[in-house]
């Protein structure tokens, strides 16, 4: 399975940016896939998670009501849709999928993408 991050970029807050993480070698409706970030300094946080069977969706409190996941199995690729960005929310994002979301959600996914730079300033 390879994983492919896209859309990062810089900025502003209050602004929005639509992450991309596209899967090849292995259907995506067969994975869980998670989107997890790192600032520097700071550890790895699961920040979205989407399972692999009935769509259920997980966020970390701190994006709740802003960022949101979805996957379109027919081009598998997983977006992350982040809505009223603020510069705590800086980070390299990373795509991770295994086919069990407790593993993925877990930080435990056997794949990693290489990630995206976000950067949210003014």
């Amino acid at each position: 399975v390879q994983l492919v991050e896209s859309g990062g970029g810089l900025v502003q807050p209050g602004g929005s940016l639509r992450l991309s993480c596209a899967a090849s070698g292995f259907a995506s409706d067969y994975l869980a896939i998670g989107w997890f970030r790192q600032a520097p300094g700071k550890e790895r946080e699961g920040v979205s998670c989407i399972s692999s069977t009935d769509g259920s969706t997980y966020y970390a409190d701190s994006v709740k009501g802003r960022f949101t996941i979805s996957r379109d199995n027919a081009k598998n690729t997983v977006y992350l849709q982040m809505n009223s960005l603020k510069p705590e929310d800086t980070a390299v994002y990373y795509c991770a999928a295994d086919p069990l979301t407790v593993v993925v959600w877990g930080g435990g996914a056997n794949y990693w993408g290489q990630g995206t730079q976000v950067t949210v300033s003014s």
